[in-house]
């Protein structure tokens, strides 16, 4: 009985508002904006909102490829013989427990991504997985990394 009411009450209020000709439209005032009764929101603007993207791409960011170690150069070479991933892996280098690391991000959902020393072997994940908390081998990763810097992005 109650599932009754409830699609009569619907259907009432669908042909209420056909009957109407209720048409929303957005206003087009071209005053100054008003004040609103609740300051946490803003008054309204006639101002365009949308905000043009730049020229460059990623193709045209320099990355810093000084003192950048050859395993890194081979993992990178590595990545462009592969198929592009979505989204692009990127590798960044901080600083972390008293040396230079490098971290490389997952291509997709739910995958570890992976944190090596400067030689090039893997530390831990720092973060990733089902959990999105890594293998917990260097929880404290994200709290005591510095010197974030982009080493390199996919480019595709």
């Amino acid at each position: 009985m109650r599932s009754v009411a409830a699609l009569a009450c619907a259907a009432l209020l669908w042909t209420g508002a056909c009957a109407r000709h209720v048409d929303l439209t957005t206003p087009t005032d071209t005053s100054e904006p008003r004040a609103t009764a609740n300051p946490s929101t803003p008054a309204p603007t006639t101002t365009p909102t949308n905000v043009p993207v730049p020229e460059t791409s990623v193709k045209d960011i320099p990355f810093d490829q000084r003192n950048r170690p050859k395993w890194l150069d081979d993992k990178i070479q590595a990545h462009l013989n592969a198929k592009a991933e979505n989204p692009r892996i990127r590798i960044l280098s901080y600083q972390y427990r008293g040396q230079t690391v490098y971290y490389e991000t997952s291509p997709c959902c739910d995958q570890y991504t992976t944190l090596y020393d400067a030689k090039g072997n893997v530390l831990c994940a720092p973060d990733g997985g089902i959990t999105g908390r890594g293998d917990g081998k260097c929880a404290d990763f994200e709290k005591n990394r510095t010197a974030e810097q982009l080493i390199w992005q996919d480019p595709r």
